[in-house]
């Protein structure tokens, strides 16, 4: 492949992980949109799974909130779930070690609720010096107003937007590729 530079705030494929935030079926009825979330993340998870890319997922209290979406489930080959109590995964139990443990430097961020568990999750990302994309289209909250004050509070502090076939693309970076191919199957 060509030597391709991209733009710092281009997601880029070293060293970058995906993170899908609490997207579990209690919230199937009580979020807005939850099934284009959960569509959208479970297109980003088979995608970083395509590209090699490792995924993690966390569930928060999952005895009273029940398991991840099921086609956000299955969509992944290479699965890590860290179950958690805390809303901020960076304080969740082995969830830091596990990045670390990967190599993973940038993540793209996706989930529910967005101005809780995500928010809280993406600005102790940044505080800890990772480069943090939000996937815009694969986060919701019960409320419209919190879904969007959250959106504009992540990027104030310096989350870069995204959504899930900007994120997909800038990753394989150019057509004609088998990667771009399959890629852009999942997109279809």
């Amino acid at each position: 492949m060509n030597s391709i530079h991209l733009h710092p705030l281009c997601c880029q494929p070293d060293n970058t992980g995906l993170l899908i935030i609490d997207i579990q079926e209690a919230f199937r009825k009580a979020v807005l949109e939850f099934e284009r979330v959960a569509h959208n993340a479970a297109v980003l998870a088979r995608g970083f799974s395509l590209l090699g890319l490792p995924v993690l997922a966390t569930e928060q209290y999952p005895k009273g909130l029940g398991k991840t979406d099921e086609r956000v489930h299955r969509s992944c080959t290479r699965w890590n779930l860290i179950e958690k109590t805390c809303f901020s995964c960076t304080a969740a139990k082995g969830f830091m070690e596990k990045i670390q443990a990967l190599g993973i430097e940038n993540l793209v961020v996706c989930g529910i609720e967005s101005h809780v568990c995500v928010n809280q999750t993406v600005l102790g990302l940044l505080q800890g010096s990772y480069t943090v994309h939000i996937a815009v289209d694969t986060m919701a909250s019960r409320n419209r107003a919190d879904h969007e004050t959250a959106l504009r509070k992540m990027e104030q502090a310096g989350a870069v937007p995204t959504t899930t076939e900007m994120c997909l693309f800038e990753l394989v970076k150019e057509a004609g590729t088998e990667q771009f191919k399959q890629i852009q199957k999942l997109i279809k």
